[in-house]
């Protein structure tokens, strides 16, 4: 067992991910077993409660942790399923440790942070590390963090505990470069070492941030400032996109800097099909415009995992897809829609104006009421004049609101969610989340199955593209019908007991859960492309492994 571990200094955001996936991506493509974890201090159960804005999109993993955005970044780098066990939070291990002071593991003995807590933090990452040749765990925020400290001081013991030759440390550190003078300053790099070694933690290698080259007498001062060979000092310069890292490291032989430190047979990287992906986004033959309606417009990683899919889907087409990002909020403000969501004609005349030169739209994920009534104008729009779009999560519920009170006559059609006084609940909890008070175990959160309806538009395109699973298998057959799998974090769902009218009124419940009858897709047969989905497709797809729907859609975009 080799165990690589990760820590960052000065400010977060210096890409210790980035650091941390492309050495997993260059491992794995070496032939080794790799595996990876993230440990976060902060005190929640996990990632599912926090504010997009601080902390970004949360993941679903397949076995229904909601997790930092970062085990997504490691899935897709590596191209492992990773678990809520991936993710090592304060909260898991304190409560691992009162569980057994309750019960008398710790009888006549003071818990103290010192062994209890470091001794659990070691215990959870071997259990989850046990099984693989190399797992590189990534320490969240920076040395200096009170937070991180018992967990510094875990991963310092472990030298001890498993022998040098096992234990590799690095820190990932900013280079200054001061643009108005042009000189690059390498105190900050001094320090996070100082730093880290107050921890009594001396790094093996030093991965630097930059925005320009390093001369190689920067790179000596260093070496003799930090007591560290040149060799393990590690540009990690800003590039075209975060997919060239890998290569990146591996030119300046960081595999072979940690062969050597973990007494490694020296296996090289075959990077070669990767770099071959990594190309088409560099050189796209073809470009197409989508539009992305979002609502967290502060912070893009709100939506990580929707703009890294289509970059996915880009290679595969081998088509440069620009997205448009269009601020719900803005527009609802500009529009003159009050919190209560009164709308009249003359907003849906101001919203044609806006809506009438977009061709392709995708609109993520959301929580709560907030704008629904411009939302259900919106949906109302595109679907009357054919405009393509693919709606995921709570947009499905829009949807078919919409479809409700303009195709079915039901005009007070609404969400348990938006208003739970409307006579006409077409989403709703279901009958056994209405018995559960605490309000977060009314998430469904898990990879859930889906049996497609023959000859739909869910079944074509996850057919077509298929050849690159992000599961596999993609998809099982179940007599004439595909079953597919895909992960999910929602609470309400459309309502089973309004099925039959929608359907009669020329809606299309392309998707239905095997063992219960909940919507899970939904098209309209004659629209040029109308899609939704009450999963996450986002959270499956990969470099090498592109998303069906994602796929679908910019190929949609092409053909037309």
């Amino acid at each position: 067992m080799k165990l690589i571990f990760v820590t960052g200094w000065a400010i977060s955001g210096l890409g210790k991910w980035v650091t941390s996936s492309s050495i997993g991506r260059l491992i794995k493509s070496a032939g080794k077993s790799v595996w990876m974890i993230k440990m976060d201090p902060y005190l929640q159960i996990d990632a599912g409660t926090m504010s997009p804005y601080e902390h970004g999109e949360v993941f679903v993993t397949q076995d229904w942790g909601e997790c930092d955005l970062d085990i997504w970044n490691y899935e897709r780098f590596t191209d492992e399923n990773l678990a809520k066990e991936n993710n090592i939070t304060t909260w898991k291990v304190y409560q691992a440790v009162i569980n057994r002071e309750r019960v008398g593991w710790y009888l006549w003995k003071t818990v103290q942070i010192v062994p209890h807590i470091t001794n659990e933090i070691k215990e959870q990452i071997l259990e989850t590390a046990k099984n693989y040749d190399f797992t590189i765990i990534e320490v969240w925020g920076t040395v200096w963090d009170i937070e991180s400290a018992p967990f510094l001081e875990a991963i310092r013991q472990m030298k001890k505990d498993l022998w040098k030759s096992n234990v590799f440390y690095m820190i990932v550190a900013p280079l200054l470069h001061l643009s108005y003078s042009w000189e690059v300053k390498t105190k900050l790099i001094q320090s996070s070492v100082v730093e880290l070694r107050k921890c009594w933690i001396i790094p093996d290698a030093i991965i630097y941030r930059t925005e320009v080259e390093l001369e190689e007498e920067i790179k000596d001062k260093l070496s003799r400032t930090c007591d560290i060979c040149t060799d393990a000092i590690i540009e990690a310069k800003n590039v075209s996109t975060i997919y060239k890292v890998p290569e990146y490291f591996n030119s300046q032989n960081l595999l072979k800097l940690i062969w050597n430190k973990l007494e490694v047979s020296d296996f090289k990287a075959n990077l070669n099909n990767w770099n071959k992906l990594v190309n088409k986004i560099t050189n796209p033959k073809k470009e197409v415009n989508i539009w992305v309606v979002w609502k967290y417009t502060q912070f893009q990683d709100t939506y990580k995992s929707i703009s890294e899919s289509f970059i996915h889907a880009w290679v595969e087409n081998n088509c440069k897809v620009n997205l448009v990002w269009i601020d719900a909020e803005k527009i609802e403000k500009e529009n003159n829609v009050g919190n209560e969501n009164k709308v009249g004609n003359e907003n849906f005349h101001s919203l044609q104006n806006i809506l009438k030169n977009i061709s392709w739209v995708l609109i993520p994920g959301g929580f709560w009421n907030r704008w629904v009534e411009w939302k259900i104008l919106t949906v109302q729009y595109l679907r009357e004049n054919n405009i393509p779009f693919l709606w995921i999560c709570l947009w499905l519920q829009v949807a078919v609101i919409e479809y409700a009170r303009n195709k079915c006559g039901l005009l007070d059609a609404n969400s348990l969610e938006f208003n739970e006084k409307a006579n006409n609940l077409v989403i709703d909890l279901m009958e056994e989340q209405k018995l559960i008070t605490e309000k977060w175990w009314t998430m469904r959160l898990w990879s859930y199955e889906a049996k497609l309806k023959k000859w739909s538009l869910a079944e074509k395109l996850y057919k077509e593209n298929n050849h690159n699973s992000p599961l596999a298998p993609l998809f099982t057959i179940e007599g004439d019908n595909l079953i597919i799998t895909e992960r999910h974090r929602h609470r309400y769902e459309v309502n089973s007991k309004y099925h039959k009218i929608l359907e009669e009124k020329g809606l299309v419940i392309s998707g239905k859960s095997p063992n219960r009858d909940l919507a899970e897709f939904i098209e309209i047969k004659d629209h040029k492309f109308f899609i939704a989905t009450q999963s996450h497709p986002e959270f499956k797809s990969r470099l090498e492994k592109p998303h069906p729907l994602f796929v679908g859609l910019v190929k949609a975009s092409l053909d037309k």
